[in-house]
């Protein structure tokens, strides 16, 4: 077995109550790098927790957790204690019971395949395709999808430079940043999964600013980290963050910020060429686990998703926020409210401004990306995207206007733009 390692991997992060994100290898070209295709095995086969392979019976049988994250049932036991009732995913710290844990069907269709001799993961998946791409709507259609099974594992961010029209996206590779062209072909790979200064454990979302670096959350050490596009680490931001998630990055080069766990929302101002950080200040407080967050690039309105706690696993909500530039609140609407104004639930993960200053946003339950409508008038109910997403966990606006929507349920990246 390979040598254990001192920590376990990122977590696949998703909505409360939430199955596992792990799909199914689609069908088309295999990775065309080797080391892609070693990510995927690594993320892919192992238990994070006591790195063995997981295997179709027995005690490495990958099980799914209510969160999402997926233990081998020897760990899902362990955690348990001797009695088996309580455990604790050892990722999110979410608690549950041992009978709520469920087998892994993707991840026992993807062992099928390999067989028992155990092949590799880019051999298997030989006639990969870019997944379910069904119709977009008139006027809105799929131009490019970039990534897929084994070149991108578990995205969780993606951002696009405005000047040069690339594409970043933090996931869960060996480097956890990955740089695309906009022809889609892969221009860069840096952030070394690691415990160095510069290193990323956990990467939870990327920004890129105006002047052209690339910021990410690391959920791993609690810290904001800026590299420029060659990969050098320019910043370290350590403010006594409890968990920065999301960012997005004004047209100043200043940097929005959600702290999920401490309920806050900061507005970071530094001088990454210098990789100085000028001022932190917190400018909004007492919101309730805020994740998502966009900022227009017209007006400076900010919009945040939290992420309500309920009782139960099925009863799990967001509320989408909007705050004017000068952090007034605009409007606000749980998934409660929109489910009696539209036809069904919208559990929202990712969020941004269009062009004209609409609200876009993802939505897991209906595999959609819908407008809400300007902050005026919101909330509306347009659907943009209702068909060829499976878990969409992303969403930025190139500079084209073109909308990137990042699917975390077959790995890639998907580029619509208007005919």
């Amino acid at each position: 077995h390979r040598q254990r390692r001192s920590a376990p991997g990122p977590p696949q992060l998703g909505p409360q109550g939430a199955p596992g994100r792990l799909s199914p290898p689609p069908t088309s070209p295999p990775p065309k790098m080797a080391a892609e295709g070693d990510e995927a095995e690594l993320g892919l086969l192992e238990c994070r927790v006591c790195f063995e392979r997981y295997g179709p019976g027995g005690q490495r049988r990958p099980r799914n957790l209510p969160c999402g994250h997926v233990l081998c049932r020897a760990c899902v036991g362990a955690l348990g204690g001797p009695e088996g009732r309580r455990l604790e995913c050892p990722f999110c710290r979410r608690a549950c019971g041992s009978a709520e844990t469920s087998d892994c069907l993707p991840l026992l269709q993807l062992l099928e395949v390999l067989g028992p001799t155990g092949g590799s993961v880019p051999s298997a998946l030989g006639r990969r395709s870019g997944g379910a791409t069904g119709p977009a709507p008139a006027g809105l259609g799929l131009r490019l999808s970039l990534g897929g099974w084994g070149s991108l594992v578990n995205p969780t961010g993606v951002a696009a430079c405005r000047r040069s029209g690339r594409l970043v996206v933090a996931h869960d590779g060996k480097k956890r940043i990955h740089v695309f062209g906009p022809s889609g072909s892969c221009l860069q790979r840096f952030g070394e999964r690691g415990d160095a200064a510069n290193d990323i454990k956990y990467p939870l979302d990327v920004t890129v600013t105006s002047d052209g670096h690339v910021v990410v959350t690391d959920g791993g050490d609690r810290s904001v980290k800026a590299f420029d596009f060659e990969g050098k680490g320019v910043l370290a931001i350590r403010e006594g963050f409890c968990l920065p998630w999301g960012l997005d990055a004004t047209p100043e080069s200043e940097v929005i910020l959600t702290d999920s766990e401490a309920g806050a929302l900061y507005r970071l101002t530094a001088d990454f060429k210098k990789g100085k950080l000028k001022k932190c200040q917190m400018i909004r407080s007492q919101l309730i686990s805020p994740r998502g967050v966009a900022v227009s690039q017209t007006s400076g309105a900010i919009v945040v998703i939290e992420h309500l706690k309920a009782q139960g696993l099925d009863h799990s909500s967001t509320r989408v926020k909007i705050f004017s530039a000068e952090m007034d609140l605009v409007g606000q609407m749980d998934s409660f409210g929109l489910n009696l104004v539209f036809p069904s639930k919208i559990y929202t993960t990712a969020v941004a401004f269009d062009k004209e200053g609409h609200v876009i946003v993802t939505d897991v339950c209906s595999q959609a990306v819908i407008c809400l409508g300007k902050p005026e008038n919101f909330p509306i109910f347009n659907p943009l995207i209702s068909h060829g997403l499976s878990y969409p966990v992303g969403l930025t606006y190139m500079a084209n206007n073109s909308l990137v929507v990042l699917d975390s349920g077959d790995h890639s990246v998907k580029i619509y733009s208007s005919p």
